[in-house]
């Protein structure tokens, strides 16, 4: 059996950047999905990734963007950049109709007076310019003193740290984008600055109007987000570390402890989570990463996650290709070094059996310990069982055979869990045998294998209900007298 790497890889593409043959390069090279930045690119722009990234392969993931609720400030007077030196006098106001100058930075946001407080601190551009806010008047005017000397551009982000912002979770271009996420078959759309599980559920809410399959993942920019986290995992499909806007809202030596703790409670809830933002930052304008850099990744991996993301390094940078070459490599070098673990390292994802699923696929990670399977195999019409399995974080790959093909994607995103697409037949010993078939075909198991194959007997959306373990060359040979659960109706 060939056993590549297990943790997933998600990478942005432009759509200045997204021809057919580079899509191919970063497929073969270790990318598992792609992720299109919504605060880029038009409607046009998506049409033309999703299209290039179709015809490469039907089993890359897409996820869209929102912006969410982000602050701003405006665009500058003649557009050049303001200088400010520590200690200069200024005022803020949230007027998002007015130019920027020196003397007054303004904001997107109008209502920025009635949510901050003297001795917070405003930090513009991803943190270059710290203005500390020394008294608010009856105007709405925030009186600051800079920090820091620094230059401000037009448009620049701004976070507040501390600050509970009542701007709405979506803002109209999210709306819109969304409506095309649905028309053209996104499989999961990441949303910025979540707060809380209302802010999900404003997007779920739209989703469900359309019936749409798309998975809903929770970016977690803010300490708000970590603050709510156990809420938010009730309703989103999985999260987003983005240590971007984290790392500036939150103190930066906290970052790590934060990581580490949010894997862990999605590990725990059988949810997919991604780590994201600079991970190989470097890598933007140089061909080798620094070391630090590669510990990172090392770092995140030997943590658990199941997918790390790149930004800028494929989006923009001189070196895609490499960038996603690399982090494969030390993903890989990684994973064969917690594999040597084995039983402790199993052992640590052990949870109490919640369910019946729970049970079963716990089971199953165990068979690998125990009885030597070298796989597990399971059919499904949603993902959920693949997930459940993938959260034990074995050390045997998950080979699921899904009903429908945008379930192929979704678990792009799931650890260790390789999806293809087959027809459904009438039994589940057909739809086996015919999935044993084509995993040897793709070199993915062997005939002389041991796997474990989890499965239900009552029909889509009934839920695991069986675990066999059994030689592959033995269910093959004695395919006439082999049979499995199978209480559905034959179809007609």
């Amino acid at each position: 059996m060939i056993r590549t790497k297990f943790t997933k890889i998600v990478a942005t593409i432009s759509d200045r950047r997204c021809d057919k043959e580079f899509v191919q390069k970063l497929f073969d090279n270790g990318m598992n999905v792609v992720r299109m930045n919504s605060a880029h690119i038009q409607k046009d722009g998506f049409e033309r990734i999703i299209s290039n990234v179709r015809a490469v392969s039907d089993q890359i993931g897409i996820l869209m963007d929102t912006k969410g609720p982000e602050i701003r400030t405006t665009a500058n007077i003649d557009d050049e950049n303001l200088v400010f030196a520590t200690g200069d006098q200024l005022k803020v106001c949230g007027n998002p109709d007015q130019l920027t100058s020196k003397e007054c930075i303004c904001l997107s946001y109008a209502n920025i007076a009635n949510d901050v407080k003297v001795g917070m601190h405003l930090l513009m551009d991803d943190g270059e310019l710290d203005f500390l806010i020394e008294e608010i008047d009856g105007e709405g005017f925030l009186h600051c003193v800079a920090q820091n000397d620094g230059e401000l551009g037009s448009r620049k982000s701004v976070n507040i740290p501390g600050a509970s912002v009542k701007l709405p979770s979506l803002t109209q271009r999210d709306i819109t984008n969304i409506g095309y996420a649905i028309e053209m078959g996104v499989d999961f759309i990441a949303h910025s600055f979540v707060r809380n599980k209302q802010d999900i559920m404003g997007i779920q809410d739209i989703l469900d109007a359309h019936n749409s399959p798309i998975k809903i993942i929770a970016k977690i920019e803010n300490q708000e987000g970590v603050d709510n986290i156990d809420e938010i995992l009730d309703v989103a499909y999985g999260v987003m570390i983005a240590r971007g806007d984290l790392g500036i809202e939150v103190a930066a030596e906290k970052i790590p402890i934060i990581q580490r703790s949010l894997i862990q409670k999605c590990v725990s809830r059988h949810k997919p989570v991604i780590v994201a933002t600079q991970m190989l930052h470097t890598m933007i304008t140089n061909p080798r990463p620094t070391r630090a850099e590669v510990s990172d990744i090392a770092n995140a991996v030997f943590q658990h996650t199941d997918a790390l993301m790149l930004s800028g390094e494929t989006a923009y940078g001189n070196y895609p290709i490499e960038a996603i070459s690399t982090m494969t490599r030390v993903i890989a070098e990684t994973e064969e070094a917690v594999a040597k673990e084995t039983m402790a390292h199993y052992t640590s994802f052990a949870r109490s059996a919640s369910s019946v699923t729970a049970f079963l696929t716990h089971g199953a990670v165990h068979s690998q310990y125990e009885v030597g399977s070298k796989a597990i195999v399971t059919d499904s019409y949603t993902g959920r069982t693949a997930r459940y399995i993938s959260s034990f974080r074995g050390i045997s790959p998950t080979l699921a055979l899904c009903y429908y093909k945008h379930v192929t994607r979704l678990l792009s995103l799931s650890f260790g869990v390789y999806s293809v697409y087959q027809k459904k037949v009438a039994s589940s010993r057909e739809y086996l045998y015919h999935g044993l078939e084509h995993l040897i075909d793709l070199g993915l198991i062997s005939s002389e294998d041991t796997i474990a194959y989890v499965g239900g007997g009552f029909g889509e959306g009934k839920g695991t209900t069986f675990l066999e373990i059994n030689n592959v060359q033995d269910v093959l040979e004695n395919y006439a007298n082999y049979d499995l659960p199978n209480l559905e109706k034959p179809e007609v």
